[in-house]
């Protein structure tokens, strides 16, 4: 007989009698999931000051993406959240303030400021009065700026800020972006004691790159004269201040003067803060590219790769571009196969699309269409940054300017009917027009991609009135009519001619136009309508129309034009618009019904051609 235990989870069943329910706390799913926690502690919760850090930060990565919206939004929560009636303090604050002028909202930093300094604000300090002053300065409104300056000098500013030079060089930095000179000096004068009370060379940097911004770069050699002869010492961004002055006064030889003077200093100081950077030599790198002298070029890329120097993705892109306009294609190579190399083990020297344009740029007029199309296949993968719509089509560009001048005419024209089904429009003396034309040249006008046409029933030289449709018969519209009521009729028409209560043709409402329902016609049409005479030829209408981006011009009589005003005088006759040209058209099929400008273009200049011939 075998003896069975019974487990020893299992408890003896206890008495028969009433049982109360035993209640059950609910699950949390995160303690599931979690490590256990030793018994006896507690998580703590964060202070208020880690959270307001926490979304100081969360302001100043979403200032660096300009999402002001959401930074609005966080903020709105933070202040429900927060103790004391919703009142963050001043370094938040500041954050935001910060967000408002590097986004271009200055009226509602404005708003924020008052709200802080207000009787239930947070409080302001001089870093709120430095942020306000500088968006003032990027919006251009100096006087608002001014009138803050002298409170705080009459020490009437709420908060007591002082005036400092870092205060007011805020200000001026704004208006030195602005290529402001004369508010500048203005402003030096008027603070001038303070702005020199802590003898830093910082003014004087601002003032020289004022000049750069200006039409007199060279200026800046007069406030290093300046520097000296207040007994300051010029500091490395002095140096590349006037290396850049220099530069673009196409001064090469003083740029480099100053490049020996900068390192001369440097080792006679023993002071490492002095000698050239990246910013130094790439600046240099652009004069000499400008200059066309390509020794140089190769000297300095010598130098910095000799250096001890940290080579940016900056300064190799500025070695290629100026390698390129020296004409040293092998050279550019050579160095943008160094980047390719070294971005295996740094990402942060991955190129961007720019450099694999330029040098598409010249390997294009060669007609090498293999490397133009291996740098165009592999700018996507392996260039970093957003690729533009404008790089795009200029790639496609590039490789059928190489295809033609390879002569591979298939294959320019394949991209070329790419480019025109693409593009909405295109300038005949662009780089696409010009390949464009040489394109259309070899491939004869019976097989042309433009599909230029023929009018077999127009001649150019006739008088407008010949090929106008009846003002009724172009079914005017009245001006006063909301949008709403006849939106329909814009699905077939491109422009409507309007009437006021007498009939006369008071505007012209394009498609393009109607943006707002509940308006009437009249405010959303292009003002006064287009009108010729009876014996205007229809070449010029048609110039006129091209000329003024219109779709429809308004026939009246010839005596008409100058009797005054049209819209109260004038009684219009017929319309003559670019869909009657198009119904003129000898190979004209219903598939085409919103022609653009650069064919209605090319449509004239074959008909001028067909009626000379």
């Amino acid at each position: 007989m075998m003896l069975i235990r019974p487990p020893r989870f299992l408890s003896p069943s206890p008495a028969p009698g009433p049982r109360e329910p035993r209640l059950r706390r609910p699950v949390d799913a995160s303690r599931i999931f979690s490590s256990p926690r030793p018994p006896g502690r507690r998580p703590r919760a964060a202070s208020p000051a880690t959270d307001l850090r926490r979304l100081t930060a969360r302001i100043v990565d979403l200032t660096r993406r300009r999402q002001l919206a959401q930074i609005m939004e966080e903020v709105e929560a933070a202040r429900r959240r927060a103790r004391g009636g919703g009142v963050l303090n001043t370094i938040v604050m500041n954050a935001v303030l910060d967000a408002c002028v590097r986004c271009g909202d200055v009226d509602r930093a404005l708003r924020h400021f008052e709200e802080m300094r207000g009787p239930r604000g947070c409080g302001v300090d001089g870093v709120s009065y430095g942020i306000l002053l500088k968006g003032l300065g990027i919006a251009r409104r100096i006087d608002e700026a001014f009138e803050i300056l002298e409170s705080i000098e009459k020490d009437s500013s709420i908060g007591s800020p002082r005036l400092s030079p870092h205060l007011i060089c805020g200000f001026l930095n704004a208006l030195i972006e602005a290529g402001d000179m004369r508010r500048a000096n203005a402003l030096v004068a008027r603070f001038r004691k303070v702005l020199y009370e802590g003898h830093s060379v910082l003014l004087y940097n601002l003032l020289m790159k004022g000049y750069i911004k200006s039409n007199f770069p060279l200026g800046a050699l007069t406030v290093k004269d300046e520097i000296l002869r207040q007994g300051l010492k010029p500091d490395r961004l002095t140096y590349n201040t006037i290396i850049s002055a220099c530069v673009k006064s196409a001064e090469i030889d003083k740029a480099i003067q100053f490049l020996e003077d900068m390192k001369e200093e440097a080792n006679r100081e023993s002071n490492p803060e002095l000698l050239p950077d990246a910013v130094t030599y790439t600046t240099l790198l652009k004069g000499f590219g400008n200059s066309r002298d390509l020794y140089s070029v190769l000297k300095i890329v010598v130098e910095m790769k000799s250096s001890l120097l940290s080579i940016d993705r900056t300064a190799y892109t500025a070695m290629i571009d100026a390698l390129l306009a020296c004409g040293s294609i092998d050279g550019a190579l050579c160095i943008f196969g160094d980047i390719i190399k070294q971005a295996g083990n740094n990402k942060d020297l991955r190129p961007k699309p720019h450099l694999y344009l330029s040098i598409m740029r010249a390997f294009a007029p060669r007609g090498d269409v293999d490397m133009v199309m291996r740098l165009s296949k592999r700018m996507w993968p392996d260039s970093v940054g957003f690729i533009s719509r404008a790089a795009k089509e200029e790639a496609h560009e590039l490789l059928m300017e190489a295809a033609i001048n390879n002569n591979q005419i298939d294959l320019a024209r394949g991209l070329l009917r790419r480019i025109v089904n693409e593009k909405e429009y295109f300038s005949w003396t662009s780089r696409v027009g010009l390949v464009a034309v040489k394109v259309e040249s070899l491939s004869g006008f019976t097989n042309s991609l433009l599909r230029p046409h023929v009018f077999p029933q127009i001649i150019l030289d006739d008088p407008v009135e010949k090929y106008m449709v009846s003002f009724q018969e172009s079914r005017p519209l009245p001006a006063d009519i909301i949008l709403r009521k006849v939106v329909m009729r814009f699905l077939k028409d491109r422009a409507v001619p309007l009437v006021d209560d007498w009939g006369s043709c008071v505007g012209i409402v394009h498609r393009d136009d109607c943006t707002k329902l509940d308006a009437p016609l009249l405010s959303m049409s292009r003002g006064p309508p287009l009108c010729v005479p009876t014996s205007t030829t229809v070449e010029h209408v048609i110039d006129l129309l091209l000329r003024e981006k219109s779709e429809m011009v308004v026939v009246v009589k010839s005596g008409n034009m100058y009797e005054g005003s049209y819209t109260s005088s004038s009684r219009p006759l017929g319309v003559f618009s670019l869909a009657i040209l198009w119904s003129f058209i000898g190979d004209y099929s219903s598939d085409i019904q919103d022609p653009d400008f650069s064919r209605v273009t090319t449509l004239k200049q074959n008909a001028e051609a067909c009626n000379c011939s």
